[in-house]
Order: structure tokens, then C-alpha cells, then sequence
């Protein structure tokens, strides 16, 4: 099983809605299939790339899927464990949001979020927050702040502080991922004992607000 690839990128495209690149290692050209924000973030034609790789062994194919890290493959793995989801849905949802905008969506059950994926509608969308709520800490990536789990204690800003700090931000206008990230990293630099107020005013002023 292929699990990394490094060597020059050879070529990238997109056809029948799929995204793929061809990377030539040791004079072998391996297609992967890709997230279009994969392709966005890949090198110029020519110069050297290392991909995270998922293998894909089916009866008649072998699939490559590439990834520019090891924390989008988890991603994309924990996403196809849901019904409903296959390779190209999973990549269609990386191609519309982040792996942390993916772990944000599905804390704060924004079923709207996945809707911007081609192929995802209402009804997925839904299974995708039911299911994947308790396995937040598969998506094991770098992300602006932690990240809560049903395994998590409620004790101050992880838990009501927190979920009354986002919904404040949410009510001053402010869209319900872009709310949830700006509270976790303030939590995750003023800690677990951070007032509600301290927390509302230090979110506002991550999210640029004028503060008096």
C-alpha cells in the first residue's frame, strides 16, 4: 500500500468533476485524485511535492488519493466512514472546506457548512454532524484551537462558557464556524478558566471588532 509520494509533479487536471495530479517518482507518473484546494496548494508544474496518499484496492481499480498532509488524510478517512459518503464525496467536501472548517462544522452542528460541497445534500449534511460528532478526535490536525468532544469535561469555557460565548458572537451577526473558531482560540491561550465576558470580549476582538 502506497502511503506517501514525493517527486516532481508531472501534470494536473480536472476531469468528469474529479481533480487529479500525476506525480513522477523514480520515473513512474502515479495519478492521484485530489481536492481542489490540494491542487490550489501544490507546486508549479515541475518542481518537487511530497503527498499524503490513501490507497484505495477495489476488485477493479486501485485508487490513489492525495492529500498535502497526513492530517487531511485523517480527515478524509474519518469522512468516509459515514453512509453516503465514497472517495468523491469525501474530496467534493475537502474541496469546499478545510479540514478545520470541517472539525468546526460538525462541533457547532452547522449542517449548512456541508452543503457546499457538490453532492452533499440536506439530508447527508445531517448524518454527517449526527455521526461524526463523537469522533472529533479522528481529525487529528493542526487546528486554530481545540477542538470539543462528547469525551470532554462542561466545566467553564469548555463547555457553557464556550457555548454561550459562540452563541453571543452568533447573535452580534457573526456566522456560527466563524464564531466557533474565534472562541476556541481564545480558550486555547486564556485556558479553561476564562470568564464568559473575558471570552466575548477577546473573540471580538480576534474577529477584528473595534473594542472600547
Amino acid at each position: 500500500m502506497i502511503a506517501k509520494l514525493r517527486g516532481r509533479l508531472d501534470s494536473t487536471g480536472e476531469a468528469q468533476g474529479e481533480n487529479w495530479a500525476v506525480v513522477d517518482a523514480g520515473g513512474v507518473g502515479y495519478l492521484l485524485f485530489c481536492a481542489a484546494k490540494t491542487l490550489a496548494a501544490l507546486p508549479p508544474i515541475g518542481e518537487i511535492v511530497e503527498l499524503a496518499v490513501e490507497t484505495h484496492v477495489r476488485e477493479d481499480h486501485i485508487h490513489l488519493y492525495g492529500f498535502t498532509s497526513t492530517a487531511d488524510r485523517q480527515v478524509f478517512r474519518t469522512l468516509t466512514t459515514v453512509q453516503g459518503v465514497g472517495a468523491k464525496v469525501g474530496l467534493a467536501i475537502l474541496s469546499a472546506l478545510s479540514g478545520t472548517e470541517v472539525a468546526q462544522a460538525i462541533a457547532a452542528g452547522d449542517r449548512t457548512a456541508f452543503t457546499r460541497a457538490s453532492g452533499v445534500g440536506p439530508k447527508l449534511a445531517a448524518r454527517l454532524v449526527t455521526e461524526l460528532k463523537d469522533k472529533l478526535g479522528a481529525l487529528a490536525f493542526s487546528a486554530p484551537g481545540p477542538i470539543p468532544s462528547t469525551q470532554q469535561g462542561s466545566k467553564a469555557a469548555g463547555g457553557r462558557v464556550r457555548e454561550d460565548a459562540v452563541s453571543a458572537l452568533v447573535n452580534l451577526g457573526y456566522g456560527r464556524m466563524e464564531a466557533f473558531g474565534a472562541v476556541a482560540r481564545v480558550v486555547q491561550t486564556a485556558g479553561e478558566a476564562a470568564t464568559l465576558k473575558d471570552v466575548i470580549k477577546t473573540s471580538l476582538r480576534e474577529l477584528g471588532a473595534p473594542i472600547g
